[in-house]
């Protein structure tokens, strides 16, 4: 049984058309209320509209990406109360509604960060770079975050140091706009484009940190789940935190969704069939240490649902994202180890055999240069993407029906 094909989509307003995924093969969309701002309660008839609309074309709403977890249930500030009401209302409208997983992070500020959204590969086709001397330029000396200089080695600041001398004001202002805005605004970003001092404010949110170690955010999260699981038990909503991206502390903020033992913590802060995780291989690969085939092989009853993104490695804990197929990562692996999960469920009677996938971002190619999208989101890419998953699939299916006999035959 194959993992169930889903595509992020962004509503009305995405290029992409439900009746463009339906042809593709897709069976559930993976989407949001991006219109409901951050902390607000997602109406039963909103929800419904986005759902009747999936259902009118054949698909299911798979999962929710994502229901934002606000700033102040992160810092566990004054509106918490308030906030987490909303929050659990929200996970139950959506469970009257027969939607049962949300993805959702927990990353203080910033969810995720890329250096250069047009990094262009030998083939022509172009990804998302993270290199990391670039983002301690912005950090250390475009922001000028209080303390950044003392977060990084030696070497690794002095080529930062070099490279903002050799940027252009056009290129600092760029990289400033593109990490803060740009990446974050279309997934319900913390600070707002049309803030003049955007830099300021972002400095701001990240100042409310100071006295938020690792171990005090983890009490958060903890406190987090022990506040919505029941809701979601009740609701059969099944809840899958996202990784880190990337796996490893950024501008002097705490960290704790980035390692093996960090998604153990976490399943084991609240143990319920609820409190599951979202298994993205292109963030957690980025982590040398991760073992991605022994988390699902450990972890693989938690899964709710499976992003799958291929990155080639660089030096200073750098990367650029790939093709699905061509890089770093052992996607047949993975893909095998998902199959295989799927088929542990099936045999111990779980009634959610199938982990929904979806295409991580993707190479923007040929039509894609013609089409407005998101940051790591174009069409075509994402469909070969999709496609040679599929692929991935078909082989590891034949390959572990074929008898032990065949297996070894030359």
């Amino acid at each position: 049984m194959r993992l169930e094909k889903s595509w992020r989509w962004f509503g009305e307003k995405d290029a992409v058309k439900l009746s463009d995924l339906k042809q593709m093969g897709v069976e559930g969309v993976v989407t949001a209320l991006h219109h409901i701002p951050n902390g607000e309660v997602w109406p039963i008839d909103e929800i419904q509209k986005v759902k009747d609309k999936i259902e009118s074309h054949g698909m299911r709403w798979a999962v929710v990406e994502s229901l934002p977890v606000s700033e102040g249930i992160k810092t566990h500030n004054e509106d918490y109360d308030r906030l987490i009401a909303n929050y659990c209302q929200s996970i139950e409208n959506l469970g009257k509604c027969g939607i049962d997983r949300i993805c959702y992070n927990f990353m203080p500020v910033l969810d995720w960060v890329r250096t250069d959204l047009h990094y262009k590969l030998e083939s022509g086709g172009e990804v998302m770079l993270f290199d990391f001397p670039t983002f301690i330029a912005f950090d250390a000396f475009i922001l000028e975050r209080p303390g950044a200089t003392e977060d990084y080695p030696k070497d690794l600041l002095e080529k930062a140091r070099k490279l903002f001398e050799q940027m252009t004001d056009t290129e600092k202002e760029k990289l400033a706009y593109n990490t803060i805005i740009v990446t974050q605004g279309f997934i319900n970003g913390a600070v707002d484009g049309s803030e003049p001092d955007y830099k300021g404010r972002f400095l701001e949110l990240i100042g409310k940190y100071q006295l938020i170690d690792r171990d005090q955010l983890r009490k958060h999260l903890a406190q987090f789940l022990q506040d919505i699981i029941p809701t979601a038990e009740k609701s059969g909503v099944k809840m899958c935190i996202h990784p880190d991206d990337p796996p490893f502390p950024v501008l002097g903020l705490p960290r704790i969704v980035s390692t093996h033992e960090d998604l153990e913590w976490i399943c084991n802060a609240v143990d319920s069939p609820n409190n599951g995780l979202t298994f993205c291989t292109g963030s957690l690969s980025v982590n040398r240490d991760n073992d991605l085939v022994g988390i699902v092989k450990t972890l693989g009853d938690k899964i709710h649902f499976a992003h799958l993104r291929n990155n080639t490695f660089l030096k200073d804990r750098s990367f650029h994202e790939q093709g699905h197929l061509y890089g770093d990562v052992k996607m047949i692996s993975i893909v095998e180890a998902l199959l295989k999960q799927q088929l542990q469920r099936k045999v111990s009677g779980r009634k959610d055999v199938r982990i929904p996938f979806r295409p991580d971002h993707g190479i923007k190619m040929l039509g894609d240069y013609n089409r407005n999208a998101n940051p790591g989101y174009p069409m075509i890419g994402r469909l070969m993407g999709l496609a040679e998953l599929d692929g991935i699939q078909s082989a590891v299916e034949y390959s572990m029906n074929k008898s032990p006999k065949e297996r070894t035959a030359v």
